[in-house]
């Protein structure tokens, strides 16, 4: 295992290895770029094929959350935790809890919070060893609908941009994956007037989908030849490759998954093609915003006007991409890069 020497090693500011014998702890803490503030970004648990898995894992996360919190006007830096072991047999309260002590170690640098393989209240177990913590059950809920609430809007501005129009009555959209946020999404667009491809792995979820949204079920190889306006792609990542871009219909791309590109290349493909892309971390930021308005004196109307800003921030994107002939997704790294290192330079001066 390499640390300076990994492809994915960005400048970080700090990665600890944690390891609590007694719970089973093993886990690694990244902590990307401090410039805006203390890191924050979720605890990831996953049943990794090898520590370097973990490490690459850790490190591209991190660096996507300095990213994400600056584009979403967030006073926070990008960090991200990883916790080694399968989250559905192995994860136990007493190792949430050595986490916490293992976070708290950092004094402040590293604010941790939900993400894949850990809940609400794991992050309960995990505040008996830290104050830096965000997602406690009870101090904000679910965030979800904060998620599905953003790429709402980033698609309602991304059909402003590319289409000229205010409305998405009669718009055809393909949603890949109804999960949480896929499904809140799939019934928004539909109430706006869309019309819904679907596609998932739970049969389910597309019966659901058929039955209760009047959308039509496609195979999940389907999905990328749709005669649809838009495709939203909200399940795992990397569906945006050289294999599928090339059979899209689409015009613009506007979902709630990470790492949607498989490469940087296909985010330059796409605009070669003419379809808008709205950049992953951009749109997906309101799960990130509504962590950072959770706490006791949560307000949920200004949590959602937070989110809804997201929709101006592509518009921003968009423009710059334009006025200096960039792909979409180049130009959110050049908008978000401006902001954490406009600050370092404030912090300097």
């Amino acid at each position: 295992m390499s640390l300076f020497g990994s492809a994915h090693f960005d400048n970080h500011e700090q990665v600890v290895f944690c390891h609590d014998e007694a719970s089973g702890l093993k886990a690694i803490i990244a902590v990307h770029n401090t410039n805006r503030g203390p890191a924050l970004g979720g605890c990831r648990m996953w049943a990794y094929a090898s520590e370097d898995d973990a490490l690459t894992d850790v490190l591209r996360l991190s660096k996507g959350m300095t990213y994400k919190n600056a584009l979403a006007n967030l006073p926070y830096g990008g960090g991200k935790s990883v916790i080694i072991g399968d989250a559905k047999t192995q994860k136990t309260p007493a190792m949430m809890r050595a986490m916490g002590r293992m976070v708290d170690r950092l004094n402040g640098t590293y604010t941790i919070a939900e993400d894949v393989g850990t809940n609400p209240d794991d992050m309960t177990e995990i505040r008996r060893g830290t104050p830096h913590v965000k997602g406690v059950k009870g101090e904000g809920g679910d965030p979800s609908p904060a998620t599905a609430y953003g790429v709402f809007s980033g698609i309602k501005a991304s059909v402003k941009y590319k289409l000229g129009r205010e409305d998405l009555n009669g718009l055809r959209v393909a949603v890949q994956g109804l999960g949480h946020v896929g499904y809140d999404l799939a019934n928004q667009l539909r109430l706006a007037g869309a019309e819904l491809v679907v596609t998932d792995i739970d049969k389910a979820a597309l019966t659901r989908a058929e039955k209760e949204l009047g959308a039509k079920v496609v195979s999940l190889d389907e999905i990328y030849d749709a005669d649809v306006d838009i495709y939203a792609p909200c399940a795992l990542g990397a569906t945006l490759n050289e294999s599928t871009i090339p059979r899209l219909k689409a015009s613009i791309v506007a979902g709630s998954a990470n790492n949607q590109l498989a490469t940087d290349t296909d985010g330059d493909q796409l605009a070669r093609r003419g379809i808008l892309y709205a950049p992953d971390y951009v749109i997906n930021a309101g799960g990130v915003i509504h962590i950072y308005h959770e706490g006791p004196d949560y307000d949920h109307d200004r949590a959602f006007a937070h989110v809804a800003g997201i929709g101006d921030v592509l518009l921003e994107v968009y423009a710059l991409a334009e006025s200096e002939a960039l792909a979409t997704h180049l130009a959110a790294d050049r908008l978000a890069e401006r902001r954490f290192r406009l600050d370092a330079a404030q912090q300097a001066a």
